[in-house]
Parts: structure tokens; C-alpha cells; sequence
């Protein structure tokens, strides 16, 4: 393998996508994505990366290049946070309707008003349902490693469909963390040339996105919802493959300590790491805590999500977004839907915390486990409790 280098973690990822020989980047700066658009902007002029750099004036913008590079069979990579997905949303759709492997990092940044430049998930949750593959990174390797994964997984001809990597604004982008970086040659074996069945050639015309009448529109949909899903073995054998090439392997979802664990706290994101440190000193205590991290977001692991929680009693899910006016955070929904068929099921209770860069701290967590050991039961299951706000 290669060796292990301290390196910020917006430069690691933009160092992984030059190591996949991108074609073409398009982004617009927004914090706290700008470091990783900035460095390969850097490796573009400097003849390190034989690549068309693009820069936009919005979001919107750097999108639409993007459809139209990846359309005509280029490798294609954004960046985006905040503001600036909302702005391209509108192109979020339309990439995955195409087809189109485009690969974006998305540096997860609250949404205003009022402004703020920091963590959480309601940027991601407001495209939950694009059509993109969608994977939350937990630290720096998980970042730099994903890289890769993410294009081979959406250029597979099997697959053909966007690729979100989420990493936690400033949490992970702006931190230094030791990366063990890969050869060169492994990457090369790992990865293979873009080689698109469909693309737009003025010699072989085809049509992309064309006018669905209602009688076809259905139908597309429901074929664009089963690539989705169909995507999911195709996920798990480039991670295996992956794992077979460098010696590290990822799962859809991973667990900590969850064997014996009566309640499991469910996380997604860079959270998870410090929810560790929380149940090893909380096993001190003879309490029989674990961790259920998602790395997987879209598709859905319903199977593997399911068979990780099912013998415990209670699940505390902590959602870094609110679902304004429902039942509390969009991942406690998907987690009562994916359990609500089961004849016994864990009670689930739903802390919505870290909003807008607010730290969640090992205490933290301890204390959430600790209030639903006690209100268990005592409340519906529809709950849901933002966690350390003031009066």
C-alpha cells in the first residue's frame, strides 16, 4: 500500500480525484467545500491533471456542465455544500432521470436562514429522494477512499447513476487526519477507463431527456426507482473488491459493540466516532450500549439495517436535520417505516441535535441513552426531542 501521509481532508479528496484521471470538473466555491475545487484548480494548471476545469458563476451552472460533459462520455466531478445544492437542485434531478454517473461531494453545511456556515444534514435531506447513490464518510480515509468507489460505481454499465459522498463541513474538511493513500497501480487496477454505452455523438444521435408525455411518464419513473435499487449488489462488490485490494472493507452498515447491546444508538456521519468513546465508558458502567452507524443512505440497506437492530430494545436515533411539522428527523422516518412490519420491534426514540454546527459531545450521548432508558415506553413512538436547546 502506499504510505500514510497528515493531510487536511478536502485535499485528500481532491487528491483522490485526480488519482482517478477525471475529465472534467465544474464547481462554483461555497463553504466549506472550497478546498478541495481550489486544490484541484491547482492541479489542473499545473499539468498534475489532464483535465477541463470549469468555473461557473452559481451552482446551477456547474451542475449543468456536468450533464452535458458526462453526456458526452467524460469522467465528471462536482463539489457543493449548503446554499449552493439548493441552487443546483433543480439539475439534481435531471442527472439521475439521465442516467449520468456524475460524482459529487457534497460538504454537508446547514441551510438558512438564519446563516450558518456550519455542520449539519439538512442540505442532503432536502434531495433525499434525487435518485442519487448516497454514502455518509465518518473521517478522512473513509473520504479518500470512497473517491474511488464512487466511480466505480456509477460508470458501471449495470448502474449509471449520480454518486452524493457526504462528508460533515469543517468536522472532516477542514481537519488534518493521517490518510494512508494508494498506489497509483492499485488505483488503476481498482478503477477502469470511462467507457460509456450511450453518449452524445454528432455521428451516432440519440436523445437524452426527452418530453414524457403521461403515458410514459410512470413508467420511468418506476424504471429509475428500480436502477436505484438494483444498484446495491453493484455497491457492495466494489467495497469488497475495494477491501480485497487495500485491506479495508465497508458495509452498508457498521456496528460497535452491538452484539449484547439492549439499546443502540443509530448515527450517520462523523458523529459516529465520538459515539463510541460515549459507549466504552458507558459499558464501564455496565450499561449495554452500542452503535449502529448508516453508511448507506441511498438505496436504503433495509435487509442489512434490520438484521443489525432487531434484538435490541431500544434504538436512539440521532437525526442532524428536522422534518419541520412531522414526526421529528428524516432518518428516524426511514427507520420506523424500514421496522414497522416487524411483529417485535425496538422502541425508536428520535434526538434531532447538532443543528448548525452545535457540537454533539460524548455527554451527550451518554445523556440520550439515558433518557430513553428512563421514557421508554412512556411516550409515542412518533416523538421526538431537539436535544439541548434553551428555554
Amino acid at each position: 500500500m502506499g504510505k500514510v501521509v497528515g493531510m487536511e481532508i478536502s485535499i485528500a479528496a481532491a487528491e483522490a480525484v485526480k488519482q482517478c484521471n477525471v475529465d472534467v470538473i465544474s464547481a462554483y466555491p461555497i463553504t466549506p467545500q472550497t478546498h478541495i475545487v481550489e486544490k484541484l484548480s491547482e492541479f489542473v494548471a499545473n499539468g498534475e491533471l489532464d483535465a477541463e476545469f470549469i468555473p461557473v458563476e452559481s451552482e446551477h451552472s456547474a451542475l449543468s456542465v456536468c450533464v452535458g460533459s458526462s453526456a458526452c462520455g467524460a469522467r465528471t466531478f462536482t463539489c457543493t455544500s449548503s446554499q449552493g445544492l439548493i441552487l443546483m437542485s433543480e439539475i439534481v434531478y435531471i442527472t439521475s432521470a439521465m442516467r449520468l454517473p456524475v460524482f459529487m461531494i457534497l460538504a454537508n453545511r446547514s441551510l438558512s436562514a438564519p446563516l450558518s456556515i456550519w455542520v449539519d444534514h439538512s442540505d442532503v435531506m432536502s434531495i433525499r429522494d434525487c435518485g442519487w447513490i448516497q454514502v455518509f464518510a465518518a473521517n478522512g480515509q473513509e473520504v479518500y477512499d470512497h473517491v474511488f468507489h464512487a466511480f466505480k460505481v456509477s460508470e458501471n454499465e449495470s448502474v449509471l447513476l449520480p454518486y452524493i459522498l457526504n462528508i460533515d463541513g469543517f468536522i472532516l474538511t477542514h481537519v488534518v487526519e493521517p490518510i494512508e493513500l494508494i498506489d497509483q497501480e492499485i488505483v488503476d487496477k481498482y478503477l477502469p477507463p470511462f467507457n460509456p454505452p450511450y453518449r452524445l455523438d454528432p455521428d451516432r444521435p440519440l436523445t437524452m431527456g426527452a418530453y414524457g408525455v403521461p403515458e410514459v411518464y410512470m413508467e420511468s419513473k418506476m424504471a429509475q426507482d428500480m436502477a436505484l435499487k438494483n444498484a446495491f449488489p453493484y455497491i457492495i462488490n466494489a467495497w469488497k473488491e475495494f477491501g480485497d485490494l487495500t485491506g479495508r472493507y465497508y458495509n452498508p452498515v457498521e456496528t460497535y459493540r452491538s452484539e449484547d447491546a439492549d439499546i443502540l444508538l443509530v448515527t450517520m456521519g462523523s458523529m459516529g466516532e465520538t459515539a463510541e468513546v460515549a459507549v466504552d465508558e458507558l459499558r464501564e458502567d455496565n450499561i449495554a450500549a452500542g452503535i449502529v452507524k448508516i453508511r448507506l443512505w441511498r438505496p436504503f440497506p433495509y435487509e442489512d439495517f434490520i438484521n443489525k437492530v432487531s434484538r435490541a430494545q431500544i434504538l436512539v436515533v440521532v437525526d442532524r436535520s428536522l422534518s419541520y411539522g412531522g414526526p421529528g428527523g428524516p432518518v428516524a422516518s426511514e427507520i420506523r417505516g424500514a421496522l414497522y412490519h416487524l411483529d417485535k420491534r425496538p422502541y425508536v426514540m428520535n434526538f434531532i441535535a447538532g443543528l448548525g454546527g452545535r457540537d454533539i459531545t460524548i455527554n451527550d450521548f451518554k445523556e440520550m441513552i439515558d433518557h430513553a432508558i428512563k421514557n421508554a415506553h412512556k411516550s409515542r413512538q412518533e416523538d421526538y426531542i431537539l436535544f439541548g436547546t434553551r428555554e
